[in-house]
């Protein structure tokens, strides 16, 4: 009986409780200028790498650059995709549709080239994002990854063991790491998507062992594709 009497207080001390935490947890990630906090403080990471916030805001698209639907979305979601769940049915492009797809996957392919040119010690991967966003916009390209399901950044950056779709941040790269950058710009309703693993300068023989059989096996599945 005396529990249940002052339950209403026990749990309006718990919310207080919880909510204290809550903002204090906020709080230490957001503070400007500290390039070493993780806002993940408690989670079980597999490996050495950890995240560096808090994240530059997001940069803006210029209102003439083609936009896909969910780039204004407030949560991030592309209707278009979602009317297309449950469905069976592979589309079949047209010739018109596969030169679209070639124009924007060469241009890809460039962006993916300068964000290439930005690897090496040093450099942040929230300053390879920001060559890849000036360099989609230089080409009337919308970077896709930009707010799909509130992705902050235009590009992925996915360092040593980060599988895929890491989130670019405030942490230099290092001598020894492996890099994914994942590409993907819109234009003329296309996306054109591709990726690319890259050293960064000497890296050990499990590092490259890895990259290099990644690689054949895509080269093996385009093959078996064809």
């Amino acid at each position: 009986e005396c529990f249940k009497g002052s339950w209403a207080t026990h749990k309006l001390l718990h919310k207080k409780a919880k909510d204290e935490k809550a903002k204090r947890e906020v709080s230490s990630w957001t503070l400007e200028g500290d390039i070493n906090t993780n806002p993940w403080s408690g989670y079980r990471y597999t490996g050495k790498l950890r995240p560096h916030y808090p994240l530059t805001p997001t940069r803006p698209v210029p209102s003439y650059i083609q936009r896909p639907d969910y780039a204004d979305h407030p949560l991030g979601m592309s209707e278009s995709e979602q009317a297309l769940k449950g469905t069976s049915q592979i589309k079949i492009l047209s010739s018109e549709d596969i030169e679209g797809m070639r124009v924007v996957c060469r241009l890809a392919r460039e962006v993916l080239d300068v964000a290439a040119m930005m690897v090496k010690a040093g450099v942040t991967t929230e300053e390879i994002d920001h060559a890849v966003h000036l360099a989609c916009i230089a080409r009337n390209c919308y970077p896709s990854p930009l707010n799909y399901y509130n992705f902050p950044k235009s590009c992925c950056t996915s360092v040593n063991e980060v599988i895929c779709h890491g989130i670019p941040d405030r942490r230099p790269l290092q001598e020894g790491d492996i890099v994914n950058v994942d590409i993907t710009v819109y234009r003329n309703g296309y996306h054109g998507d591709l990726n690319e693993t890259f050293y960064v300068g000497e890296v050990d023989e499990g590092a490259r062992r890895l990259v290099q059989t990644t690689y054949e096996c895509l080269m093996q599945a385009i093959d078996a594709g064809k």
